[in-house]
């Protein structure tokens, strides 16, 4: 795979880390745990998005863009990273909010939307949960044009086959690394959203012939509706790289029983994962994604799922900003 056809701006100085996490290891007598540290990414407190824009936005500047239109939830890292690399380019940037949890926008809420307003956001639209949000996007394009601007619309999390992208990188990136390190791992775990993320380390992983599982835990969806979005996606992303092979269906794995009551709503199992994270290797989850894929890859070590001497990476996408807007939840 050739991933230097393909213009990209660079925020990320070097790998991120591939860290043990002894401690949580022996706290669940189950396999060998490791972190791939994408929470340590630059710009504006890190997180996964920033792969995905390093391609992304390429695409932007190369059309003349000057001001990167994007949604998410009232809480969205993406669209804080999103803003981030709108800053760092000298672009505006203008946001669109669904309030997937109705009455949970709050415009003086702590962390990423607290964000938003100190790097400078130029416009944030609210939404109703359920709201086209593509529609919504390209109203905000059109009222630019009519100022004579331009706006590049980038979908939520940045989750096209061209964004995926900046995972596959991240997969050859990982195989680099444990090459370095001498670390065999036999399963990659991440969080599954918006797709972009889990599909892209999929065909990272494939095209390289690695035969590295990767496993998703959802954060919003059932695991039938979640599994034919990563594969979809993934095929999309294959295909735009010139993968021959055909990534089978059986490749994509996702859990879906720890979403609990929503998109963004607490689970016991998040805030004990949050918890243990954060008081066994002083590391910092996000509540929504993060914080909810950990709960599921304990609960799944807890029943046995995977082999006691396994080599296990999770993938920290970031996110930690969003802790601030739960400190109520998660204070004892």
């Amino acid at each position: 795979m050739n991933l230097a056809r393909f213009p990209r701006r660079r925020y990320i100085d070097g790998p991120t880390p591939i860290h043990e996490l002894k401690h949580l290891s022996q706290l669940l007598g189950g396999p060998n745990l490791f972190m791939k540290r994408d929470d340590l990414l630059g710009l504006a407190a890190g997180g996964n998005k920033i792969r995905k824009l390093e391609f992304v936005v390429a695409e932007a500047l190369a059309q003349g863009a000057d001001t990167l239109i994007t949604c998410g939830a009232v809480q969205s890292n993406h669209c804080r990273l999103t803003l981030a690399a709108a800053v760092r380019e000298g672009l505006k940037c203008r946001l669109v909010l669904e309030e997937r949890v109705p009455g949970s926008y709050n415009p003086k809420a702590s962390g990423n939307n607290f964000l938003f307003h100190l790097m400078g956001v130029e416009e944030i639209k609210v939404v109703p949960g359920g709201s086209d949000m593509t529609a919504q996007m390209e109203s905000v394009a059109e009222s630019l044009a009519a100022a004579g601007r331009k706006g590049y619309i980038i979908p939520g999390g940045a989750s096209t086959p061209l964004g995926a992208l900046g995972y596959v990188s991240c997969a050859e990136e990982i195989l680099s690394q444990t090459f370095d390190m001498g670390l065999r791992i036999d399963r990659v775990i991440c969080a599954s959203g918006s797709a972009g993320t889990h599909s892209g380390l999929l065909v990272g992983f494939w095209g390289n012939n690695s035969n590295i599982p990767v496993t998703g835990i959802n954060v919003s969806r059932t695991r039938e509706a979640q599994e034919a979005i990563v594969h979809d996606l993934a095929g999309r992303t294959a295909a735009l790289l010139g993968v021959r092979e055909t990534l089978p269906r059986s490749a994509v794995e996702c859990f879906g029983d720890y979403v609990g009551p929503g998109y963004s709503l607490p689970t016991s199992g998040m805030v004990e994962a949050v918890k243990i994270l954060a008081r066994t290797e002083a590391i910092l989850m996000d509540p929504v994604y993060t914080g909810k894929a950990m709960a599921g890859m304990i609960d799944l070590i807890r029943k046995g799922r995977f082999q006691p001497g396994e080599n296990i990476l999770f993938v920290h996408t970031g996110g930690s900003p969003a802790l601030y807007a739960y400190a109520e939840i998660l204070t004892d």
